[in-house]
């Protein structure tokens, strides 16, 4: 699927629900805004595939356009540990702890399994909540070797330590390639304000409110939460800024 850029997309379907036109063309204002984004970053890429220079925060390790991502089983678990560190924190400290794991060559589920917790703990600080996050990636790294290169199912991530919907998501839709659309606090924010969810909405409401009226393409899957991500950086970081959201223009 390398390249495969879904600038406009339509969905027969969408108009059977009167929010399906406006899911659609929240993606494509946003794509035609700030470009393919190349998420899941991969600390392999770092400096050898270029970057998007409208991206907010880090920018290093993404692949815009490309979506073979990931290509390895190392590179999948990376993904994994990631989804895992990036809770309650910002990507640039998990970059750091991710980045001192390999600098240790310990970025693997068996060499995870292997480190002395107070080890894992000192390499996984700058992520926060280090004591919890370590015990809960050796789980998953034992999780990991247990998959022996099978697709897991969501049911079995939520069953894990530490796993809930949103980190379930992401591993699905990241590192195993499964369209599977992750809900954020920025998506729940923006969906809010734009009057398409309540704000007490259920994570799995507002999921469905994107799986329903979109196809089911790993790519938009991928392109349309990180644009959300983007977007909200920009217009959602404080409230008072909500009423300057360009999306308000166009639902």
């Amino acid at each position: 699927m390398k390249n495969l850029l879904r600038k406009k997309v339509q969905n027969p379907n969408a108009e059977k629900n009167g929010a399906g036109p406006v899911i659609l063309k929240i993606y494509n204002f946003l794509f035609d805004s700030y470009g393919p984004q190349g998420w899941w970053p991969l600390t392999e890429l770092h400096g050898s595939i270029g970057t998007n220079p409208t991206k907010t925060g880090s920018v290093q390790g993404y692949h815009p356009g490309d979506y073979t991502y990931p290509q390895s089983d190392s590179q999948k678990f990376e993904i994994v540990c990631g989804a895992l560190l990036t809770q309650n924190t910002s990507w640039l400290q998990v970059e750091r702890a991710l980045i001192n794991l390999k600098l240790m060559d310990s970025l693997s589920p068996e060499k995870i399994l292997a480190l002395k917790p107070e080890t894992l703990k000192e390499a996984i600080k700058p992520s926060g909540y280090y004591n919890q996050k370590a015990l809960r990636l050796k789980i998953l790294a034992e999780w990991f070797l247990r998959l022996e290169g099978k697709n897991p199912e969501r049911n079995e991530l939520l069953s894990l330590k530490g796993v809930g919907p949103e980190t379930a998501d992401s591993i699905l839709l990241y590192a195993f390639k499964q369209p599977s659309f992750v809900v954020d606090a920025y998506t729940r924010r923006i969906m809010s304000n734009l009057g398409l969810a309540d704000e007490k909405a259920k994570y799995s409401e507002i999921k469905a409110l994107f799986e329903e009226n979109l196809p089911e393409d790993l790519a938009i899957y991928q392109e349309y939460h990180a644009l959300l991500v983007e977007h909200a950086k920009r217009y959602y970081q404080k409230k008072i800024f909500y009423s300057r959201c360009p999306l308000l223009n166009i639902t």
